[in-house]
């Protein structure tokens, strides 16, 4: 295939430790354990920013939030920014979403030519961070430790209720691609929002983990002065003295994130299914936006640089690739020009501007030279962080706070801070370097202080008077769908038969 199609499967919230040759042995995940038999899969793959806005636009985009100003869960993200479904669509390509995307601001399509469903999030600025006033908690859309406490069982769920629709339209729209209407190549992207919190699971899924062995996170719960600053924020930020977390509380909330992981794997097997028996081939892309702390050393959720919560899932089934585990480390910003270079459509224009690489010399073979960045500008930050991950290292930056070395071969669950230890000063110097050359922290700190100024303006003035939210309406037109009487009733029930009658 010149053009082939491509089957994007992003999730939310999925932590990359868990997947570190595909699924860990232990999930109950046959489907995405056949597909990761098939795949080349990213055993070090990070987010470009461990949270849902930045993280997907920079996985859209492949850039970094520096440059596309999408700093937090309420940054616009600008129409001017071609993303992966620009570059496909540009090329001949069909571009469909259903489900989850976070858009914020009044373009909600972004390069894809239709999409199935709303977005499980709010569209406007309204959650919008404000390093004016360091410290601050705005209780309404603050991540707390609620999603905890209140972890168990429930046969449905806003979230549940949102990906249950995400997967129905899926399966319809490859139905609909099967019919053949339409014979350029497509593009598909399935965005479901679990495993994120709050960690509530349907029965079914819950007990496949009755016995689970990993419902105890393998770093124990911290006093709050033995953490880091930026852990510090977080926690405050989550209202942790608000809540008293049991390791009851932290066992069920696990063995529901666990859960919905199977509830996931429900729901890519039936897509999968889908596109088999339409006889329709496509490249396969599995990913999340970012992961999840999931309790370790009693961290929630993301916001993070540490492991659970910087790194992801990465899988690509494709023509050409072979399937094997690749160690070197890779960025989520890489997925985009992978896909053009995958599909053959040039970025040749935007280059110069797109941090991303391709990976398929990667997942051919060869050794990664240059560092994956990381960055956080949001919710529990009262300044910009950095971050690179180079070789076994890994550095983290901030202007507000001591930086922190990581070797992560020795010491997978980042326990000793090597920054201070005279035997690695060069490392150290090296990376701080590295890290100079590539960001400018006072600007980057002065940039984001306006626009958040900026929108938070906007945001106010806006919710004067009549409101207009730029939230996503999807587009029906009820007089073509199905049987209506300016159609010949014995057309419509051929054209929408799969496959066709004699």
């Amino acid at each position: 295939m010149t053009h082939p199609n491509i089957l994007i499967l992003m999730v939310d919230q999925l932590n990359g430790t868990l997947f570190p040759e595909g699924p860990a042995e232990w999930l109950h995940t046959p489907n995405l354990r056949q597909l990761a038999d098939r795949s080349v899969r990213f055993a070090n793959a990070y987010t470009a920013s461990p949270l849902c806005a930045p993280g997907r636009a920079s996985f859209m985009t492949g850039q970094l939030p520096s440059a596309t100003g999408v700093y937090d869960n309420a940054a616009e993200f600008r129409s001017d920014l071609p993303t992966y479904a620009h570059h496909l669509r540009r090329a001949g390509y069909q571009t469909c979403l259903s489900g989850k995307m976070h858009f914020v601001g009044p373009d909600q399509l972004h390069g894809f030519e239709e999409r199935l469903t709303t977005d499980i999030y709010p569209a406007d600025f309204g959650w919008t961070p404000d390093y004016r006033k360091p410290g601050q908690r705005i209780d309404w859309w603050y991540h707390n430790m609620g999603s905890v406490t209140g972890a168990g069982v429930a046969e449905t769920s806003n979230q549940i209720e949102y990906d249950d629709e995400v997967a129905f339209h899926a399966t319809a729209k490859l139905y609909d691609l099967a019919r053949g209407r339409d014979d350029r190549p497509w593009c598909l992207t399935v965005s479901f929002t679990h495993p994120h919190d709050p960690y509530v699971a349907r029965r079914r899924y819950w007990d496949l983990y009755a016995d689970c062995a990993h419902l105890m996170p393998r770093v124990p719960a911290m006093e709050y002065a033995d953490h880091d600053p930026h852990s510090q924020r977080i926690f405050d930020a989550n209202d942790w003295r608000g809540f008293d977390i049991s390791e009851d509380d932290t066992g069920r909330a696990r063995r529901a994130y666990f859960a919905n992981i199977s509830y996931l794997d429900h729901k890519v097997g039936e897509i999968l299914d889908v596109l088999d028996r339409i006889g329709q081939e496509a490249i396969i892309v599995f990913v999340s936006d970012h992961g999840d702390m999931l309790g370790e050393r009693g961290l929630w959720f993301k916001m993070s640089f540490y492991e659970g919560s910087a790194r992801v899932p990465l899988m690509i089934a494709a023509p050409g690739l072979a399937p094997r585990t690749v160690a070197e480390p890779v960025s989520t910003i890489d997925v985009c020009p992978t896909l053009c270079d995958l599909a053959g459509v040039s970025m040749d224009e935007v280059m110069p501007w797109t941090t991303g690489e391709s990976l398929v010399p990667y997942a051919e073979g060869a050794v990664r030279t240059t560092p994956v960045a990381m960055e956080y500008a949001a919710e529990a930050s009262y300044a910009p962080m950095v971050s690179l991950r180079y070789g076994k290292w890994k550095y983290n930056a901030c202007t507000l706070d001591p930086d922190q070395l990581f070797d992560l071969e020795a010491d997978p669950d980042e326990r000793t801070n090597l920054a201070g230890d005279p035997a690695h000063a060069g490392t150290l110097t090296a990376l701080k370097s590295k890290a100079a050359a590539r960001w400018d922290l006072e600007r980057f700190d002065a940039e984001i202080r306006a626009s958040q100024a900026r929108r938070w303006v906007v945001y106010e003035a806006l919710r004067q008077g009549g409101y207009y939210p730029w939230d996503y309406q999807p587009l029906q037109k009820a007089s073509e769908r199905y049987m209506r009487n300016h159609m010949d009733l014995n057309e419509v029930e051929e054209r929408q038969r799969f496959p066709r009658g004699a």
